[in-house]
């Protein structure tokens, strides 16, 4: 045998040997990926440093005004293997609304009679009642929503965002989150003031668009660390 040929069975014995391990991985099935631990059932609370209630109404038609609501504060009874059975509460104080640069007197004229009337009404709530799933993680959760003393049904599309388990990175235990989004007509609840006359937008809208972006968490004490080996 030439030396040629010699040297080209040689490297072509070397490229297998180098090769085939990789054939071998490839070839091979993937492991079963671990799912991820999930939160337990159970009573959460708002985490209130990770919730916001932003609102959007039409403003003559020009833009749409948003503002949000810095006081909110609520409860969740989460079962991820019944999720329909799940059922939230929920309080926001009107008087904590944050406006950008309002002019002179326009908050005590939103707090006033024409609009919140927060002496009278001093909280907005919503209590569920019903949750219909809709997809792998998103549900349309209907409740009775009270806002300027008028009770109504309202129905919200819920995304459930995921969450884990109690474990020594989170002082707060156990822990899931939610965006939601919603529409009301304020003049369903006695809120009619500066709504435009039909086929204007001279005012501020009757529509009312509600974003909310939310975290709930057990407040459970998270697991002790494993001592550490010797």
């Amino acid at each position: 045998m030439s030396t040629f040929r010699i040297l080209a069975a040689a490297k072509a014995v070397s490229i297998a040997m180098i090769a085939s391990p990789a054939i071998a991985a490839a070839a091979a099935p993937a492991p079963a990926s671990t799912p991820a631990p999930q939160p337990p059932a159970g009573t959460y609370v708002l985490d209130k440093p990770h919730t916001s209630v932003t609102f959007r109404v039409s403003h003559m038609g020009f833009s749409r005004y948003t503002s949000r609501f810095a006081k909110i504060d609520g409860r969740l009874k989460f079962d991820p293997a019944h999720p329909t059975a799940m059922a939230v509460q929920a309080t926001i104080d009107p008087k904590s609304l944050a406006l950008n640069a309002p002019p002179a007197g326009f908050y005590d004229q939103l707090m006033g009679k024409s609009f919140f009337d927060a002496a009278r009404f001093p909280a907005i709530t919503f209590k569920s009642t019903k949750v219909q799933l809709t997809g792998r993680n998103t549900a349309k959760v209907t409740g009775d929503f009270t806002l300027h003393g008028v009770t109504k049904p309202v129905t919200l599309d819920v995304t459930y965002n995921g969450g884990y388990p109690p474990n020594a990175m989170d002082p707060g235990g156990a822990r899931i989150g939610f965006s939601a989004h919603g529409v009301i007509k304020r003049s369903a609840f006695g809120m009619g003031f500066g709504v435009p006359a039909p086929g204007s937008t001279m005012g501020v809208g009757d529509d009312v668009e509600v974003m909310i972006e939310t975290e709930f968490s057990s407040k459970a004490t998270p697991p002790a660390p494993a001592p550490a080996r010797k």
